[in-house]
């Protein structure tokens, strides 16, 4: 009889998420084969969501630079200047593999992570944004899901005390069992408090400090970068536990720290715990540390070396003090009542080194975990998505009541009012919110000490990137771009949150590759350069050998700056008597329309064709009304098109409007109603004169639509098509307000 060998590491290379052909990459490197904790370090660290190695390739194409970046990609976050020495930190991360197994965990320690890169640049968390995609409505595993992310965010947000002010919640059945959560944070800044990542110089000190480390969240770099499965449900261990109290005594003491100067580098405990952060900042000062493992704070008894290492507790941070103010440092951290431990220290050799009991059971060159190897491929569109792109739409009858479709639209859950969301979070909090979730296109902060306000959108339509990757990817930018300046904000820089599924599909990758590039080409010619954001891949289920991948979902987070927050706009309507002007151009198909797939049931046809030079002479217009003081009242028009975006104005103002339109030859009607045309924005105006002399200055194409009326109904007449379609505005309301309440009732 003979008796089974034990299988050697490489045999077990997917254990620690490396392929057997990575595995021998490392070992070449090393001159030795890895033993088991490096090889669990290694592969955490090359990881998608630690070392991007499916997505980095692309990122040359994107702009990361411009007069108003004071910090681009490569920190914890981006940062811009928003003008008299203020800076506005902001970043966007995914918790979706987590959230899909532990929607409450998830959730709230997404929120707690993105916190943590905002304060670890020196900026004072001030807003949250949370962009949110869950499957079918009606389906019970879609309410848990929304109810317990819903929870997760209000639980964190609201006890830590920083605002959930914006985001955006999309309901389609490819996120049925991969819903996601990305979350976007802004943090506010004086230009001399920026701090960053790295370890200083030789003989600096690595001090440890917040809660102790647990096993909860062992592996999550790792878990979050591969697929759903049915065995999922076992990954609970991968998801962290979060602890707001805590992680406000860090914030507290982490910037008291900073301001006070006796910091040289501060690093989040993120994916890959303890050893994504002190490596990442070892490479940054291309120098080696070596750190004793016996000193790390334990919450469990008998952990082991791969337990400290990888574990993704939350609440931790490592901090470097500058040298000889070490005992300021501690002095600081210690009337914060946190774990504060010095556990190692900034070495010449540049190595990775680890000792735990007296013995190095880690010693990997800090390169080699920082460079992980890059993948390309060529990306091949699928069959499938082509032809519903060129599909034939002429054959798509015009309902008889196009009224109807209207209180249709409304009652969608995805374009329905976000309230019953939104209440659960405290948006006032900190008092500096002056534009509410639901009252405009996007946030607006004040920034206290000054007159400038800070806006901020969160944008993507997911339906627009699966037909067509790059004008999808490229619009979700413009539409981030047009929502800040309906508040009167100048669009500055992005950061994104690329969600896709597995990039080793060619098709999957075809729909990055494609992406990347809109988002690149947008951001150049709307001038608002990527500061830094996420990449979560592998987002697809795989039940009983289906595969099922998500729509193609690059999220957008922009920032802005309003040089008066008194100059601003919002979308209700504000008085009887006002000119309706509608900047950009008329919808002239139903291709990739909202419209198009509720009412007909068809995801099918081509995105509306993407002007950036119109776009930009749009965002131009817009905020010269509002600055001008010409208009208060502005809204984008988007998902739903034309009729649906001047029925939210009538809703948000409670007051009615009168449209009568005029259809080129040729063109339906139910094109000009819910059409999705890029680039344009409803305005409401007291002086249409005044206006509209300042558009045509501009160049700004233009067109009137009506006015606003002491009326209870939205009214719109096309009478060369022989519509007209009014619906009383209660019964729009009722229809925008309910399904939201239903689905987290």
């Amino acid at each position: 009889m003979t008796t089974p060998s034990t299988p050697s590491l490489r045999d077990r290379a997917g254990t620690f998420g490396l392929t057997a052909e990575e595995f021998d990459l490392a070992t070449s490197q090393m001159g030795r084969e890895p033993n088991a904790l490096e090889a669990a370090i290694i592969g955490a660290m090359w990881s998608e969501h630690c070392g991007y190695k499916n997505s980095r390739p692309l990122f040359r194409h994107f702009p990361t630079t411009g007069p108003q970046v004071l910090q681009g990609p490569g920190e914890n976050a981006g940062v811009v200047d928003i003008g008299d020495g203020w800076g506005v930190a902001f970043k966007m991360e995914s918790h979706n593999h987590p959230s899909a197994v532990e929607p409450v965990q998830g959730a709230a320690t997404g929120v707690g992570g993105i916190l943590r890169d905002i304060f670890a640049m020196g900026a004072r968390p001030f807003a949250v944004l949370d962009s949110l995609r869950f499957g079918n409505p009606d389906s019970p595993r879609t309410r848990f899901l929304v109810n317990g992310v819903v929870d997760g965010i209000a639980h964190y947000g609201n006890a830590i005390g920083v605002p959930t002010v914006g985001g955006e919640v999309t309901f389609h059945p490819s996120y049925q069992e991969n819903p996601l959560v990305n979350v976007m944070a802004l943090g506010i800044m004086r230009h001399e408090d920026l701090a960053k990542g790295t370890m200083g110089a030789v003989g600096n000190q690595i001090v440890y400090v917040g809660s102790k480390t647990g096993r909860d969240g062992l592996g999550g770099a790792v878990f979050a970068s591969a697929d759903l499965s049915d065995a999922s449900q076992a990954d609970r261990p991968a998801v962290q536990v979060g602890d707001p109290f805590m992680e406000k005594l860090l914030l507290e003491a982490t910037l008291e720290a900073i301001q006070a100067g006796v910091v040289a580098g501060v690093q989040d405990m993120g994916a890959a715990g303890l050893v994504s952060s002190t490596c990442e900042m070892a490479y940054r000062a291309e120098l080696g540390i070596t750190m004793d493992l016996d000193k790390v704070p334990t919450r469990e008894e008998g952990m082991v070396p791969m337990e400290l290492c990888l574990s993704e507790s939350q609440e931790r941070m490592i901090l470097v003090p500058v040298p000889g103010r070490e005992q300021e440092l501690h002095d600081l951290l210690a009337k914060w009542e946190l774990d504060v431990v010095t556990i190692g220290q900034v070495e010449s050799h540049n190595n990775y080194r680890l000792t735990w009991k007296g013995e190095v059971v880690c010693d990997l060159p800090v390169a080699l975990l920082n460079e992980a190897p890059k993948y390309t491929r060529e990306g091949v569109e699928s069959d499938e998505i082509k032809a519903k792109r060129e599909a034939d739409l002429s054959g798509v009858p015009v309902p008889a009541d196009l009224g109807a479709v209207l209180v249709d639209l409304l009652a969608h859950p995805t374009i329905a009012s976000k309230r019953p969301i939104f209440e659960r979070y405290d948006h006032q909090v900190m008092t500096n919110t002056v534009v509410v979730p639901g009252a405009a296109d996007a946030a607006v902060m004040r920034v206290k000490g000054s007159g400038m306000g800070v806006a901020a959108t969160s944008d993507c339509n997911p339906r627009f990137v699966y037909l067509d990757p790059y004008t999808g990817a490229a619009a979700a930018v413009a539409e981030a771009a047009r929502n800040l300046a309906c508040v009167g904000a100048t669009p500055l820089a992005i950061t994104d949150n690329l969600n896709f599924g597995n990039p080793h599909r060619l098709d999957v990758y075809y729909q990055l590759q494609q992406a990347v590039q809109g988002i690149a080409d947008a951001c150049r010619a709307l001038n608002t350069p990527v500061t830094g954001g996420n990449v979560s891949l592998y987002n697809q289920y795989v039940e009983e050998g289906r595969t099922v991948a998500i729509h193609p979902t690059p999220t957008i987070g922009m920032v802005g700056v309003l040089p008066d927050v008194t100059r601003r706009a919002t979308l209700n309507l504000k008085a009887a008597g006002q000119t309706l002007i509608l900047l950009g151009e008329h919808a002239s198909d139903i291709g990739a329309s909202h419209y198009l797939e509720t009412v007909h049931g068809q995801e099918a046809g081509r995105v509306p064709t993407l002007d950036l030079t119109r776009e930009a002479k749009v965002i131009e217009g817009t905020l010269s009304l509002i600055r001008a003081g010409l208009t208060d009242t502005a809204h984008d028009c988007a998902e739903g098109g034309l009729a649906v975006a001047l029925a939210e104005m009538a809703i948000a103002g409670n007051l009615g409007v009168r449209v009568q339109l005029e259809a080129s030859e040729g063109t339906r009607a139910d094109a000009l109603l819910y059409g999705e045309a890029h680039g344009r924005v409803i305005v409401a105006v007291p002086d249409a004169g005044a206006a509209e002399a300042t558009l045509r200055d501009l160049g700004v194409p233009f067109s009137r639509l009506g006015e606003t009326v002491d009326a209870h109904s939205v009214t719109i007449a096309l009478p060369n098509q022989h519509v007209h379609l009014s619906v009383n505005l209660d019964t729009l309301r009722h229809a925008w307000e309910r399904p939201l309440k239903d689905i987290l009732a």
